[in-house]
């Protein structure tokens, strides 16, 4: 309802709103801790007139009205506050009284959000439940009595390379010649993908970082992380553990600067360089880092001003094909660290991964080919393209991977998957699968968010507001109110489990296969799906 109290066109009731707050007024103290801690001020404390008609024991006397005035929890109704259904007043309320709940009919808000014009801009990943990856099942179990195949009473080490892996013959021509060979490093399958300094807290980061450095250095585990577009703090540059990072480079070029003139300072190299030209969440429509997250910090990083948006366009300025990419992008990032760094593309999953990647084949510079597909990415986006852009992951793969063995060269170029990997809590299980349908190793973002830090967000819409600077938990946010909930050492023990227990069950899924020395990379004959249309799609075995 409008100020004046008039009924307007755009006038919204709660029952309009995707999420709606219940609050118990009877086990209520009216402590305030719900309204202080709600990101997007959906309630408010607010002041109740109540009519009460009280009737005396006397016949004759007429019955009274009588008014009374009590304090309570408002929802508000305007579509810039509306809730986003993150819980935060259920977690901090100490009498269980509050608790938002989905609305039991079509939300109304979709139709109001699109005020002065712009259409609806959220993070978190698209609202469709399910997918292919959950449905495959691994169908072919060794019947050998090696115990080799048991994960649970022998320890074997899973890993990967990233970096081009020469033929023979191609290496010593190439050795004779220049004198050099592509660089190769050896890391474990799962990295974490591309979260900038920026998109993600202070906070998140640290603990991100912290909990790599663990998994390297106690357990022995050659896990990687990349930085997203942004470049990274000055003493992670000049540290030992930037051997542990992947630096990406992105069309808006957005802290390469600091990186470039920190090169002469590094005591290690990168592990590698990720030149990015697209992602999952919104393919084709560029980065943006919304001008909400672009604190002092963010912008002296970035070489920009403070408080403006920070897009990046959807593909490199100076570059206009992967021709051009190639020669100018991957062999300057190649000189710039003396050929010493491995330097590979990432693209967004689309039908032209295919004309991608047969360009890199014929340049030995290009190391490997990330593609992130339509579920990946918690960027600013807008619904229409976070919902109905892009390309499933496991499809597109397994296209590169199968035109890679027409080719000769699947033992060559390393690719690695993204998008939607563990969307359902199977992350082991959704990255067998993917390395089974060709990829090397696979990325994880939202995944490592929602597992390490308790990110809220869902695929029913619940919370994301990661583009916003609002995160409840503080995992994507610049304000330091928010960002000190989340504990860095917690985020860092909690990176820390979760690749111990995925290394757990990739090793119980992989071990039966006999396959207990090396990944199975492309091994499709292992898998096979209920669904017929899939199986004939992926060139997998259908079954029921």
């Amino acid at each position: 309802m409008s100020p004046n109290g008039r009924i307007t066109p755009s006038t919204l009731s709660i029952k309009d709103l995707p999420w709606q707050i219940y609050w118990d007024r009877q086990r209520c103290t009216l402590c305030g801790r719900c309204t202080a801690v709600c990101p997007v001020n959906a309630i408010e404390l607010g002041v109740y007139r109540q009519r009460l008609v009280e009737t005396s024991i006397g016949l004759n006397e007429a019955p009274s009205s009588v008014h009374k005035v009590y304090y309570g929890i408002r929802q508000k109704t305007d579509p810039a506050y509306a809730c986003v259904g993150c819980a935060m007043c259920s977690l901090v309320c100490p009498n269980d009284c509050i608790i938002p709940y989905r609305t039991d009919e079509a939300d109304k808000l979709r139709f109001h959000i699109n005020q002065g014009g712009q259409p609806r801009r959220r993070g978190g990943r698209r609202n469709v439940p399910g997918g292919i990856l959950d449905q495959i099942k691994f169908i072919r179990i060794s019947m050998l009595t090696d115990p080799a195949l048991d994960a649970g009473r022998h320890e074997f080490e899973l890993r990967t390379l990233l970096g081009r892996v020469l033929p023979p013959e191609e290496s010593l021509r190439l050795l004779k010649h220049s004198g050099w060979m592509p660089p190769v490093r050896e890391i474990y399958p799962l990295i974490i993908g591309a979260m900038s300094f920026g998109a993600i807290s202070p906070t998140m980061w640290e603990g991100l970082q912290m909990g790599v450095a663990y998994l390297n250095e106690e357990l022995g585990m050659p896990v990687r992380i990349s930085t997203g577009e942004g470049g990274c703090p000055p003493r992670l540059l000049r540290s030992r553990f930037i051997k542990y990072v992947i630096l990406q480079i992105a069309s808006g070029y957005f802290g390469w600067d600091e990186i470039i003139h920190a090169i002469p300072e590094m005591k290690e190299d990168p592990c590698a360089v990720e030149i990015k030209y697209g992602q999952g969440a919104k393919p084709g429509d560029g980065g943006l880092l919304m001008w909400h997250k672009v604190n002092k910090l963010i912008a002296a990083i970035r070489g920009v001003p403070a408080g403006v948006s920070l897009p990046s366009p959807p593909t490199h300025q100076t570059k206009y094909s992967i021709e051009e990419s190639v020669a100018k992008m991957i062999q300057s990032m190649y000189m710039a660290w003396g050929f010493r760094v491995p330097v590979y593309p990432k693209i967004s999953g689309t039908s032209t991964a295919l004309a991608v990647l047969n360009n890199l084949t014929r340049n030995p510079y290009a190391a490997a080919l990330a593609i992130d597909g339509e579920d990946g990415g918690t960027g600013a986006a807008y619904n229409v393209s976070m919902n109905h852009m892009g390309h499933p992951i496991a499809s597109n793969i397994r296209d590169c991977y199968l035109n890679l063995v027409k080719l000769g060269k699947q033992n060559e170029i390393p690719l690695f998957a993204a998008g939607g990997v563990g969307k359902q809590g199977n992350l082991a299980a959704n990255a067998a699968a993917l390395i089974m349908l060709g990829a090397s190793g696979v990325q994880i973002g939202k995944y490592i968010m929602q597992a390490a830090a308790g990110c809220l967000g869902s695929e029913s819409d619940r919370c994301n507001i990661c583009n916003i600077g609002l995160c409840p938990k503080g995992i994507t946010s610049q304000d330091p109110r928010l960002y000190r909930r989340l504990d860095p050492k917690k985020v860092a023990e909690r990176v820390v489990d979760v690749f111990l227990s995925f290394d757990t069950e990739l090793k119980k899924i992989v071990a039966p296969l006999g396959r207990s020395t090396s990944l199975p990379i492309g091994m499709s004959d292992a898998i096979g799906i209920n669904d017929k249309a899939a199986a004939e799609r992926l060139e997998i075995k259908y079954v029921v």
